[in-house]
């Protein structure tokens, strides 16, 4: 059995938390993922408050397990979505790009767990004094928008500066990446890019093939100093480092950028769209049940720590 305190904490079966990715953590995955025993996570990313509320009742549908939402501070609708967090009953959240500190006792006075993700140990040390529930230590192998340190150099420093539980984030896809993770002292692992080929996750199946098919050296970075983000290679990646070459203005990089994240989830664009995954995105050989992938890594988890027993 995998099992910490962080299960009683948020109140699901194993310490395993789904990423709240835009455009990709749904309704859909957040229900199925909850339902398997991890805590799923709705991402809101920039999306307005309406679009989000309707995930929400969608994985209140299909799950009656606890599930979260990630709220994404660089939204022009962040206001809205705490508001209907709020309303809709929602227990814990994940926050990331920003500092939920002005929200933070709204969030307490409606009984709402805060788990903010942080890649430095300076914010988790901050994000500890004004109270939040949590920390997720997010490596820059992860998919999506990165810090700079890795998750081994990143997660011990962060387990050992605050008193607050940690959950390891980036680089992890199985069994093994959990066991390193727990030997870091974290009280659970979060995971995105091994969920984007569930059967649940409702990406294009284009998304999910360029995974599948993607190499150990397939994920770049992109962007700008302060605003890297991982993505698979592609056309778009190749026409970012013309711009980096050419000197381009922030500007120009936020104009190619804009949209590209739909492209690729929704309408399948693997040339031009923006395909965001982890540096484990080669490990993926499948699509699963999320059901299938949880209850696989905890089994093999249980494998794993029995062997190393014999070394003990």
């Amino acid at each position: 059995m995998l099992k910490t305190d962080l299960c009683d904490l948020l109140g699901v079966q194993y310490p395993i938390i789904q990423g709240g990715m835009a455009w990709v953590a749904t309704g859909e995955l957040a229900a199925a993922v909850s339902n398997a025993g991890g805590l799923g996570i709705i991402g809101a990313g920039s999306a307005p408050k309406e679009i989000v509320r309707g995930q929400i009742k969608k994985a209140k549908e299909l799950t009656n397990k606890p599930f979260g939402v990630n709220i994404y501070f660089i939204s022009p609708f962040v206001d809205d979505i705490i508001d209907l967090v709020i309303e809709e009953n929602i227990k814990i959240i994940t926050t990331g790009a920003g500092n939920p500190g002005k929200y933070i006792s709204r969030f307490k006075e409606a009984g709402i767990k805060v788990f903010p993700l942080v890649s430095s140990v300076a914010l988790a040390r901050r994000l500890e004094k004004i109270g939040v529930d949590g920390l997720i230590a997010e490596g820059l192998e992860c998919g999506g928008h990165v810090g700079e340190l890795t998750t081994m150099a990143l997660v011990p420093q962060i387990v050992d500066a605050v008193n607050i539980p940690v959950i390891a984030a980036g680089g992890i896809f199985d069994a093994r990446g959990v066991v390193a993770a727990l030997s870091f002292g974290v009280q659970g692992v979060q995971m995105g890019t091994r969920f984007v080929c569930a059967e649940e996750c409702t990406v294009h199946e284009n998304y999910k093939e360029a995974l599948i098919k993607a190499k150990d050296r397939d994920t770049v970075l992109t962007g700008t100093s302060g605003h890297k983000v991982r993505v698979v290679k592609n056309k778009l990646t190749r026409t970012f480092d013309e711009l980096v070459e050419n000197n381009a203005t922030e500007e120009e990089f936020e104009k190619l950028g804009a949209g590209r994240l739909r492209m690729a989830v929704v309408d399948g664009d693997i040339q031009m769209g923006s395909i965001m995954a982890g540096q484990v995105a080669s490990m993926i050989k499948k699509v699963q049940p999320a059901k299938e992938i949880i209850e696989e890594i905890v089994t093999e988890t249980s494998e794993i720590i029995n062997n190393l027993k014999r070394f003990l």
